[in-house]
């Protein structure tokens, strides 16, 4: 189940969302009644250029235990590999499983788990540019409010231009062989990276970037699931 323009899902899972405040890792906080990673597990794997969606758990999590029967009804979602203790370990230790099933130059698409509003739209634009010729890319919002730098007292210290400046987001898509190297050379630097563009660039890349709709949101915070909650009605509505 695999070619040489192979493209895969890989959705990290294993963080504990502490910003929530929740008893429960955010991604399995209800939303329209629903685990928020359904919902973009689902949006993965219906995507149709997409050949297989995997997820990496942390260990012996009990939550994602409840949600068997609920996979049954994903065909192409494929299973999944131990979570880390930062981001890039559990993508790391999912790019590795992927490689069962996928050849070294295939693509992968990493999604935030709590990232459930992405629009299909918005991913066949990420992957037409990037399988035309770039080296990767990523999702992401041209800045549009005037930005402020802020020290330690909370006191503005300068205006920044947002020229040129961009919010990153998910899906971030790269062959899976140049991803895995990227990594594993940032994690031996001992330098820490928030997204996988960070480690491409870290590594000399550089990741084309892909407008996508607002409603890509990450859910970080309370009030973040009733935004979510709203888009996601009228994305129904509208489809």
């Amino acid at each position: 189940m695999s070619g040489a323009d192979g493209i895969w899902a890989f959705v990290p899972a294993g963080g504990q969302g502490r910003r929530m405040q929740s008893q429960v890792p955010k991604q399995y906080l209800p939303l329209l009644e629903r685990p928020i990673i359904l919902h973009t597990l689902e949006r993965l794997c219906s995507h149709k250029q997409i050949q297989g969606v995997f997820a990496g758990i942390a260990a012996n999590d009990p939550q994602w235990k409840k949600l068997a029967s609920e996979l049954e009804h994903l065909p192409t979602f494929l299973g999944t590999s131990e979570g880390g203790e930062s981001r890039a370990h559990t993508v790391l230790n999912g790019l590795r499983m992927l490689t069962k099933n996928a050849r070294a130059d295939d693509w992968v698409l990493v999604h935030d788990a709590v990232r459930p509003c992405v629009r299909h739209e918005d991913i066949d634009k990420l992957i037409s540019a990037v399988t035309g010729g770039e080296e990767g890319g990523l999702l992401a919002f041209p800045i549009a409010d005037t930005v402020k730098h802020v020290d330690n007292a909370g006191r503005v210290t300068e205006t920044i231009s947002r020229e040129g400046l961009w919010r990153a987001a998910t899906p971030q898509m790269f062959q899976i062989n140049k991803l895995t190297q990227a990594l594993e050379q940032v994690m031996k630097s001992g330098k820490e990276i928030t997204d996988e563009a960070s480690a491409i660039e870290a590594a000399g890349g550089h990741p084309c970037v892909i407008a996508c709709h607002n409603d890509n949101i990450k859910i970080t915070l309370a009030g973040d699931l009733v935004l979510a909650e709203l888009y996601l009605k009228q994305q129904q509505e509208k489809a």
